[in-house]
């Protein structure tokens, strides 16, 4: 068991570089609970295997994203003396708790999942599902308790798969004892945050349709893509009262913007509940609250980008990070995987009783 230790397990599949949504949804908060104090163990995992149920025949993908996603992890202010980041697929004993749980969960309960069955379907994965991907709550499951996590902050989409997790949890210690430890998911505090939308409107960022910001680009990209953000269609002239519902600029300032922005880039409104007030009742353009936009953005990406800039020229030192934390992570895996096994009684070669017990069945 975990001995009450807090423990975080949180982490991204590499399939490309990592956008504000991503930023707004679990990696700022992740730089928050990190330096918070309140944790005892932090482990962000790059799922390159989990990456692989859907890519498997395109590795080269993955392979040229895990520095990608290091380095975005780094720049937002990850510390690696604060934080194991590892990658997924230098962790075997993952895999192994994996096959024991398998035998916990049923095929229809894998298929009621809402979250596989939203994937399937975006994935047009109907008629022809991997095996490997149908069955990826199991391998989440093994990669949150394999650290004894007892806290799993993501979006509210990953809901139902914390919920397999605990399922899997109370049924391993239902059969076998207290072994495992049961999770408890943290959603992001600010409800904008739970799931960004893309700069076109589109209720998904997606590098297929374009309409990612991502944190690694050149602020000349970011005011670009802030300047041709998805507003309201309706609001043609400065003049008209504009809609604030699916209006994607507002909601990126819901997400990002406070009071302070407010003093420095737009002092003639003390909050954004009086920006919101003056754009629906008509006289507010849209050029001008993108602006604000920008600055804001630019403001909280600005460090980002200059941290990224300085791990840049020093790859070997990240490669290095990744190495040693996945030897820790590797370490922590195998002693609950060695907790697993003894409660399965499948320690055939640790536990010295086993010999025993068949010096008397066979004397």
């Amino acid at each position: 068991m975990s001995d009450k230790k807090k423990i975080i397990l949180t982490g991204d599949r590499p399939t490309g570089k990592l956008h504000v949504g991503h930023y707004a949804g679990s990696l700022k908060r992740r730089v928050e609970l990190q330096d918070s104090g309140e944790f005892d163990k932090i482990y962000i995992m790059i799922a390159d295997a989990q990456a692989l149920t859907d890519n498997a025949d395109n590795p080269a993908k993955i392979r040229e994203n895990i520095m990608e996603v290091a380095l975005d992890y780094l720049s937002i202010g990850i510390d690696p003396a604060k934080s194991v980041i590892f990658i997924q697929s230098h962790v075997a004993e993952l895999t192994e708790l994996s096959f024991y749980y398998m035998n916990l969960v049923t095929v229809s309960r894998l298929q009621r999942n809402p979250t596989v069955k939203s994937e399937i379907q975006m994935r047009n994965f109907e008629t022809s599902i991997p095996v490997g991907f149908f069955t990826y709550p199991i391998s989440q499951a093994a990669d949150i308790t394999a650290f004894q996590a007892t806290t799993v902050p993501v979006g509210e989409d990953q809901a139902p798969m914390i919920e397999q997790t605990r399922e899997i949890v109370h049924k391993f210690n239902a059969v076998y004892g207290e072994t495992l430890t049961e999770p408890h998911i943290l959603l992001p505090d600010n409800q904008a945050c739970l799931r960004l939308p893309g700069t076109d409107g589109k209720a998904k960022m997606s590098k297929s349709l374009g309409n990612c910001i991502y944190l690694s680009e050149s602020e000349e990209d970011v005011r670009k893509k802030v300047m041709s953000m998805f507003t309201d269609p309706g609001h043609i002239r400065v003049q008209d009262p504009g809609k604030l519902e699916g209006n994607t600029v507002f909601t990126y300032l819901d997400a990002f913007s406070n009071e302070g922005h407010f003093a420095e880039y737009l002092p003639e409104y003390a909050n954004l509940d009086e920006l919101k007030e003056h754009y629906k009742r008509g006289g507010l353009g849209d050029v001008k609250v993108k602006k604000f936009l920008n600055s804001v953005m630019q403001e909280e990406l600005s460090p980002v980008r200059a941290r990224r800039a300085e791990y840049e020229k020093k790859i070997e030192s990240v490669y290095e990070i990744l190495k040693a934390g996945s030897g820790q992570a590797r370490a922590a895996a195998a002693d609950t995987l060695g907790k697993v096994r003894h409660a399965m009684r499948i320690d055939y070669f640790e536990d010295k009783g086993f010999l025993e017990e068949q010096k008397q069945k066979y004397q």
